[in-house]
């Protein structure tokens, strides 16, 4: 019982991040700059705090049009959202 637990716990804390690679995978040819990526978000009425490389993906530590803290993953092809963590 007690590996299944934990196995499960591993799941859990790693499986955002699978996610987060697994749609963004993208050859860094086809990769469009964060500087466009940021102005898009910002047009959008979000205040970038940092863009950075992770997992394949860009992520961004913004915040956004609500007001909320957010940490987003975002394809860097399409700068579609892939995964998205809101602090409260």
């Amino acid at each position: 019982m007690r590996k299944i637990i934990i196995a499960l716990s591993l799941a859990a804390a790693f499986g955002s991040t699978t996610l987060a690679s697994e749609k963004c995978n993208v050859a860094m040819a086809d990769w469009k700059p964060r500087e466009a990526l940021q102005t898009k978000l910002e047009g959008e009425g979000w205040k970038v705090r940092s863009i950075k490389t992770e997992d394949g993906c860009y992520e961004a530590y913004a915040i956004n049009a609500e007001g909320k803290k957010v940490e987003a993953y975002f394809n860097p092809q399409t700068f579609e959202s892939v995964d998205m963590k809101t602090e409260d």
